[in-house]
């Protein structure tokens, strides 16, 4: 499955989505769509993206979160998983962009390449998890991380390709700011 064309579907009509994207490919994905003020770039955190996700999620629980992440951010995020099933956010979607490589340092093989399952990782730390390989249930779930109930886990087997890198701002300041404006909270 084409992995931009996943994103693009997904964030169709997003509104007021808070999206936290993961280093490499999911970012480029994301910008790709269009950069806006509720994108939270992470660019130099492996693993970290899902507990940011958490964070907002807690602290915004009238307010839709999506992680956007790669198989390696969530390989080296596993513990964050457990913590995200014991904490039960219903507003938190993450959507795994499981291509079997590291995309961000040279495609590498990743752990899921050799048969490790996200998905069975998510569902034993309690996520509602789905599991999808192709674009036709692309509408579903985009009605899913606007108003089901999560803390859901979308597992999408995606092509290892290299697809053009759209990559937006770095400035991690600027960003920062951009957001907490755009979600209402102080800068």
């Amino acid at each position: 499955m084409d992995r931009r064309k996943l994103v693009a579907r997904l964030l169709e009509d997003r509104g007021d989505l808070m999206v936290v994207t993961g280093i490499g490919s999911s970012t480029y994905d994301v910008a790709a769509c269009g950069d806006h003020a509720l994108n939270f770039y992470i660019w130099s955190g492996l693993g970290c993206t899902p507990m940011v996700g958490l964070g907002l999620a807690l602290a915004q629980p009238t307010r839709r979160v999506a992680v956007i992440t790669g198989d390696g951010d969530i390989l080296m995020a596993l513990g964050s998983l457990a913590t995200i099933g014991v904490r039960q956010p219903k507003n938190l979607s993450i959507v795994c962009l499981d291509n079997g490589h590291h995309s961000a340092s040279g495609m590498q093989p990743s752990a899921t390449s050799s048969g490790i399952d996200l998905g069975d990782a998510a569902r034993a730390c309690r996520l509602k998890v789905v599991a999808v390989d192709d674009l036709s249930r692309a509408d579903e779930l985009r009605k899913v991380l606007h108003t089901g109930e999560g803390p859901l886990f979308v597992h999408a087997r995606v092509d290892a390709d290299d697809q053009k890198r759209i990559i937006p701002s770095r400035d991690g300041l600027a960003i920062k700011h951009r957001f907490m404006q755009a979600a209402g909270t102080f800068v």
